[in-house]
């Protein structure tokens, strides 16, 4: 029964990931009913500017996505510069940096994710595997959704992405080691992730003379920031992790907490 249920579950995010991917044509279409229209600034100026400044709070989305909302609303839109005027070094530590702090500390989101995936991973082989898996699948959506060949409404990606949080949290919860399953749930849900932090770099702005670069290095900052968060809870929890109390007092507790959470922001961004 717990089998079927993992199916039925895989199903259904199979189908609704599915709906997030769109079209290029239909996915600009989506973006234009965003609430940052680069048109939009254009014609109406700074005090439409400031007016959606004091709404942003209000949109139920992660941190890293409101941050790119109200830098797009402070600035001029650099998505598809000819160039940025940088060095290729000065590039690579732009969007190094870029990546690293839509984790770290403002993806919560993300840092909620790979928590839970540290929670119920019984070695540090079966981790970093897992993690490999994440980052290999978030990297195609990162990569697609970047290059214009896929687009995606926030509308439908930032309720998914918060699902999942609070999916990796009962899972743990259920299960005290994860299985083979969990492998191809977490390569679906790292699809979702990409296409959130596909946004963000979109917004940040990609230089097309150096597309390719400005990603990997974006993409880099990202799993650095996934590795800090990795080590920062090994170093926190190792006294505990080999310990059978652990679960009692650190597994389930820390993930009914993870998975509260992701409930509470799915509903939030549903209903907002």
């Amino acid at each position: 029964m717990k089998k079927l249920s993992l199916y039925v579950w895989l199903i259904i995010l199979l189908a609704i990931s599915l709906v997030a991917i769109v079209p290029k044509g239909h996915a600009e279409v989506l973006m234009r009913n965003q609430h940052f229209s680069d048109q939009k600034l254009e014609q109406t100026g700074k005090q439409n500017d400031a007016s959606q400044l004091q709404n942003k709070d209000k949109l139920p989305v992660s941190p890293e996505m409101q941050d790119a909302m109200e830098r797009q609303l402070t600035n001029v839109s650099t998505n598809n510069v000819q160039s940025d005027g940088l060095t290729m070094f000065e590039r690579i530590v732009k969007y190094v940096h870029s990546g690293f702090v839509h984790i770290i500390p403002m993806g919560i989101d993300h840092i909620l994710f790979v928590l839970g995936l540290f929670l119920v991973a019984a070695t540090m082989k079966q981790l970093l595997l897992q993690v490999t898996v994440f980052t290999l699948s978030h990297s195609i959506t990162l990569g697609l959704a970047a290059s214009g060949y896929i687009g995606l409404s926030s509308d439908i990606v930032e309720p998914l992405i918060a699902l999942s949080i609070a999916y990796i949290a009962y899972e743990n919860i259920a299960n005290r080691h994860s299985g083979n399953m969990r492998l191809a749930i977490i390569f679906v849900f790292g699809l979702l992730h990409g296409l959130g932090f596909a946004f963000v770099l979109q917004e940040f702005g990609v230089p097309s003379d150096s597309f390719l670069t400005a990603l990997f290095a974006f993409n880099i900052g990202v799993e650095l920031g996934q590795l800090s968060v990795i080590a920062a809870a090994y170093v926190l929890f190792y006294y505990w992790r080999h310990k059978p109390s652990y679960r009692f007092f650190v597994q389930v507790p820390l993930s009914i907490f993870i998975g509260l959470i992701g409930v509470y922001w799915t509903i939030e961004r549903l209903v907002m």
